[in-house]
């Protein structure tokens, strides 16, 4: 057990690691990888953000060197949705909430550490979105896939939403609340990032002159 994390905390810490493997395996799955490269998909996804995030604060040895359970719980995870892909078929919605849930879990996370390591607030919102899109940007990259970070979606913006809500109130209202900003934080992030897959909702995307020429031609073709 992580003894840094308080009990809250690391349950939500352990049911966020089992989520984004699973959205790293459902991901993998969809390029057609062998059992071991879905492995280690799935297991990047879940650690990855954490892993940059203790490196980053120093906080050594990382988490999931302290405590095997989280490799544990990846392995077990990928090799499990590994034998049912190859017999249920997952919807393409699935890997979307599994990873928006897997975002508010670890914004969550990434933001608690750095404030319980006696950081200021923005650092712990870097860490808070740092957590949450690394382990999603390593296992995009493996599977030939552009980032999601980098996408128009609301993605990142969804998470940084979350971070700033969790650091402000853990800064202002009295540790009893921890509970209360905890799941309001994720509520955060959960609900844009819901909200913008089922609505279509997105940030506006840079254009260049010559981009808004070229569509001007094509429209009036």
């Amino acid at each position: 057990m992580n003894f840094d994390l308080p009990l809250f905390i690391f349950s939500l810490d352990l049911f966020g690691t089992v989520v984004f493997a699973i959205a790293g395996v459902l991901a993998a799955a969809k390029r057609r990888l062998d059992l071991f490269g879905v492995v280690v998909v799935g297991t990047v996804t879940a650690i990855g953000g954490g892993t940059l995030r203790d490196l980053i604060l120093g906080r050594l040895p990382v988490f999931w060197v302290q405590d095997t359970l989280y490799i544990t719980l990846t392995f077990i995870t990928s090799v499990i949705v590994f034998a049912l892909a190859r017999k249920i078929r997952f919807p393409h919605r699935a890997i979307q909430v599994a990873d928006a849930i897997g975002l508010a879990v670890f914004t969550v996370i990434g933001a608690n550490v750095a404030l319980s390591l006696g950081h200021p607030p923005m650092i712990a919102v870097v860490t808070g979105v740092m957590t949450a899109v690394f382990g999603g940007i390593v296992r995009d990259v493996l599977t030939a896939v552009k980032p999601m970070i980098f996408e128009k979606e609301i993605y990142a913006t969804a998470v940084m939403a979350g971070a700033f809500v969790y650091v402000n109130l853990t800064w202002f209202l009295p540790d009893s609340w921890e509970t209360f900003n905890t799941l309001l934080a994720m509520g955060v992030v959960l609900g844009l990032r819901l909200a913008a897959i089922h609505w279509h909702l997105h940030l506006p995307v840079f254009l260049s002159i010559e981009d808004k020429d070229k569509l001007e031609a094509k429209e009036t073709k």
